[in-house]
């Protein structure tokens, strides 16, 4: 059972979850083989105070 992690900034809608979450599984599907329904897919949403890249936090930017 494959497991695929999101991280993204928080802001996106349930549907945009939903359409995300779809969508990866199928090109997972698609390219790996295998069923939907063995997929996983978490989501983490990680405020921009608490990301940074290039030694500055995104919510500095």
């Amino acid at each position: 059972m494959p497991m695929i992690s999101v991280s993204m900034f928080p802001g996106r809608t349930a549907e945009q979850k939903q359409a995300l979450v779809r969508e990866v599984t199928d090109a997972f599907v698609r390219t790996c083989g295998g069923k939907a329904e063995g997929v996983w897919v978490t989501i983490t949403e990680i405020p921009a105070e608490h990301w940074a890249s290039g030694g500055t936090l995104f919510s500095e930017r």
